[in-house]
């Protein structure tokens, strides 16, 4: 989809690029590995954009996500949440137009975030526009009942 076609599609205004700056910044500071910024505004209202980084131990992914709320909070920005950071295998936080998932490297190659939000324009376009096939179009079942077998009498 093209996005002047998208009516859901909202506009990149410049509070969410300076957003997403302040969490890449805060990223950055810590060193997180394999920076990923998604943007998802075409496929969902819950967020504009998913930033998604691996960091090298739990220890580490903790501490790159406390990163990332405090510069948010000094940034005049207040997480509406956090989620997974007593384990830290896999932590989200939640700054509304932006979610920020930091991550083992074996946790996220398991889920691959990045294949679920990042599907090609060309395979979504296709998706949508796929017909059916031709035996639905004229009104027929793809599917066949299979026959009663016929009933015996019984002998006398």
């Amino acid at each position: 989809m093209t996005p002047s076609r998208n009516p859901r599609r909202n506009p990149r205004n410049s509070a969410l690029v300076a957003l997403e700056k302040l969490a890449l910044a805060a990223l950055e500071d810590m060193k997180a590995v394999n920076i990923r910024v998604l943007d998802v505004r075409a496929l969902t209202d819950v967020a504009d954009t998913m930033i998604v980084a691996s960091g090298t131990s739990d220890r580490h992914v903790r501490a790159i996500a406390e990163n990332v709320i405090v510069k948010a909070k000094a940034g005049g920005h207040r997480p509406m949440g956090t989620e997974g950071a007593r384990d830290a295998e896999w932590v989200l936080v939640d700054l509304q137009d932006v979610l920020v998932h930091v991550m083992l490297p074996r946790v996220r190659e398991f889920y691959a975030l990045e294949q679920l939000w990042e599907a090609p324009a060309a395979a979504r376009e296709t998706k949508a526009k796929r017909k059916p096939p031709a035996a639905k179009a004229a009104g027929k079942s793809a599917i066949r009942k299979p026959r009663a077998a016929p009933r015996r009498r019984p002998a006398s």
